[in-house]
């Protein structure tokens, strides 16, 4: 890993390629641009037949610069850093401050590689990449560029600390509304790389932080706090208000807030809402109802005289039951 510290005091953490994985995306690069330019020179000599041989060979040397020099510098322009080989291995070409190269430096590159690679067959080359402690050659040594792996393994991202026990509940008072989250994510990067930093910077920079945080919220910092510890004090109380927030939070469909009427639902599925009681205290007077008419009386139902009572019925060739058939 090459820490590479820009204007902005950013660290850029990048990996040098390598000599192998370097040869291998130049010999895939190589591959390419030599069957391009094969094929090219087919069809010039078809299409210069009828010229004398002053002009085929002057001919030929143009598509060799155009295509073995001014293709990979085109090509390097266009997509920032990456040939054909260097994508197919994950590698980039970068400016020595980690930005995207420009048409200048291809064309440098391109022009050294040439005279490095192409006329002493790469024997230059490797010798600058090894004796290189980033595996640069000429090339990239003269147009202030290295080429970086860009496909590295994914590593753990870093947590921010925890706050100090002691600290516990003092800033649950304290208004975070005006903090930007620029100023969120630049104390979140300085309390997972604090450990990494020389001391003396690390209090410079923890004092300068915790300073705008204070200014932002309006309440000074605790006497005798350290200002790392102010900032992480902080940084765990917000991060608690987003936890009890997101807890809190009432999801889509479901418990509705405080202070809604309750509507229950009948029972049997039907989905019709009773409409919520009213206060007695709300409903308007009405006038009193008119007096119903009287019902009258019905005459009454003459009782019915007794049936008398049925001996048993004997059928002809069947025995006694002692009831009395059906009908």
């Amino acid at each position: 890993m090459n820490e590479l510290v820009t204007g902005d005091a950013v660290v850029l953490g990048l990996r040098p390629a390598r000599l192998p994985s370097r040869a291998l995306a130049l010999a895939i690069d190589l591959v390419v641009v030599v069957t391009v330019f094969v094929l090219v020179s087919i069809g010039l000599g078809i299409a210069a037949v009828s010229l004398d041989e002053a002009a085929v060979a002057a001919i030929g040397v143009a598509a060799f610069l155009l295509v073995l020099v001014g293709g990979p510098v085109a090509v390097e322009t266009l997509s920032h850093g990456r040939s054909l080989g260097k994508l197919a291995c994950g590698l980039r070409v970068v400016r020595d401050d980690g930005g995207p190269i420009r048409f200048r430096h291809a064309l440098v590159r391109g022009a050294m590689g040439m005279v490095e690679i192409l006329m002493t067959f790469g024997v230059v080359a490797c010798v600058a990449s090894l004796a290189s402690a980033r595996g640069r050659r000429l090339g990239d040594v003269f147009a202030g560029t290295l080429v970086v792996r860009e496909r590295v393994p994914a590593g753990r991202s870093a947590a921010v600390p925890p706050p100090p026990p002691w600290l516990a509940g003092r800033f649950a008072q304290l208004d975070l509304s005006a903090v930007p989250d620029g100023l969120w994510l630049a104390i979140r990067q300085y309390l997972t790389r604090m450990h990494q930093l020389d001391p003396e910077v690390g209090r410079t920079i923890s004092e300068r932080l915790a300073g705008e945080l204070v200014a932002l919220t309006g309440a000074p910092a605790p006497h005798g706090v350290p200002a790392a510890a102010y900032l992480a004090g902080v940084v765990g109380e917000r991060q608690s208000r987003d936890a009890r927030r997101v807890f809190t939070a009432v999801p889509p469909g479901g418990f509705a807030p405080p202070g809604t009427p309750f509507a229950p639902v009948l029972p049997g599925g039907s989905g019709t809402v009773v409409a919520p009681a009213v206060p007695a205290a709300s409903v308007p007077t009405t006038a009193p109802a008119q007096a119903a008419a009287p019902v009258p009386a019905v005459a009454p139902v003459p009782a019915v005289a007794p049936v008398p009572a049925v001996g048993p019925v004997t059928a002809v060739g069947a025995p006694t039951t002692g009831f009395a058939p059906p009908g």
